[in-house]
């Protein structure tokens, strides 16, 4: 194993210490790619020479000095590669890394569901167990023409490949995207999907004046959404204690439009699929920010959009005068 994939458990209001944390792990090696909010891969191959460790003995040395200096627990999962020390987190608790043996990547793979390998989504899950292929054994024993023929050319040789624990992926250093982040917490644990909405709504709506009052633009966005307890069997972990759910999606274009960042948050929460979860709070991050100035805009044409884009801009120098709250949609007025 030289690969590790490491979160972070950070509460969302000291999301500002991830890139404490980034500079622990460059203590180990150079080698470390961000993945905002909460976690990074690491490239150990150097490492494990250098201190005469192996990576599961670095990353027991790594979850103690993120605990000592800054509070926060993580979990890890090692493999040879990245798309296997991401998979390998599944299986990772607190105190427990998650470990893909390079000797047996086909033992590990065999058993898992489709949708387990990155890059799967539910389309293509369904797509192939439709046709009984519904476990990466499965997936690596059929014919390549036929993973073509079902799924494209190149995403079949790729799903081909990944399903037999060919793993090309590699860490890219980087440093961690600058973000903004909100928090929509609730007085008691929230069933209802209108209220989650409204959160949403509101959280887009002030993650966007916040944005244009910066002159900055985001290229991607990050939902979380915390549970007060278990209510769905792929959400249970070994803990048993309240879990949280993220996820993130590439904007079309950077932008700080709220109604632009309002769909995709939508977007997101509907693809979680909840069903009556017990929701304690919706966090949204607005990530890879840059200058507003140097963003693209695709001209649309419509006048819709371009009247809601003229409300925006006097709904800002309203609240810039008279305050936050001087003007809100009015589903939130209530």
């Amino acid at each position: 194993m030289t690969i590790l994939c490491v979160r972070f458990q950070l509460p969302p209001a000291q999301g500002a210490a991830l890139p404490g944390l980034l500079g622990l792990l460059e203590e180990f090696t150079p080698v470390v790619e961000a993945l905002p909010p909460d976690g990074a891969l690491v490239d150990l191959r150097g490492a494990e020479r250098y201190f005469g460790r192996d990576a599961v003995e670095l990353a027991a040395v790594i979850r103690v000095r993120a605990l000592a200096f800054y509070g926060a627990d993580c979990v890890i999962g090692a493999g040879p590669g990245p798309m296997l020390a991401r998979m390998a987190l599944a299986d990772a608790r607190p105190g427990v890394t998650g470990v893909v043996p390079r000797d047996a990547v086909a033992e590990f793979l065999a058993g898992r569901p489709v949708s387990a390998l990155p890059g799967v989504g539910t389309a293509t899950a369904r797509t192939l167990g439709e046709y009984g292929l519904d476990t990466l054994g499965r997936v690596a024993a059929a014919p390549l023409s036929t993973l073509q023929r079902l799924v494209g050319a190149r995403a079949g040789r790729e799903l081909h490949e990944k399903a037999n624990g060919v793993d090309r992926g590699r860490v890219v250093p980087n440093a961690v995207s600058s973000s903004l982040a909100t928090e929509r917490p609730f007085g008691r644990d929230e069933l209802d999907p209108d209220r989650h909405r409204r959160a949403l709504l509101s959280a887009a709506g002030e993650l966007g004046a916040r944005l244009r009052a910066l002159d900055k633009v985001c290229a991607g966005l990050t939902l979380t959404v915390r549970y007060a307890d278990l209510p769905h069997s792929q959400l249970r972990s070994s803990g048993g204690t309240p879990i949280a759910t993220t996820r993130s999606r590439t904007l079309k274009e950077p932008t700080a439009h709220s109604a632009a960042l309002t769909r995709v948050a939508y977007d997101m929460y509907e693809a979680l699929g909840l069903q009556r979860a017990r929701v304690r709070s919706l966090t949204l991050r607005a990530e890879a920010l840059g200058p507003a100035e140097q963003a693209s805009y695709q001209l649309t044409f419509d006048p819709a959009d371009e009247k809601v884009r003229r409300i925006e801009q006097t709904a800002d120098r309203a609240r810039a005068k008279f305050g936050p709250r001087a003007v809100i949609p009015g589903s939130l007025a209530a």
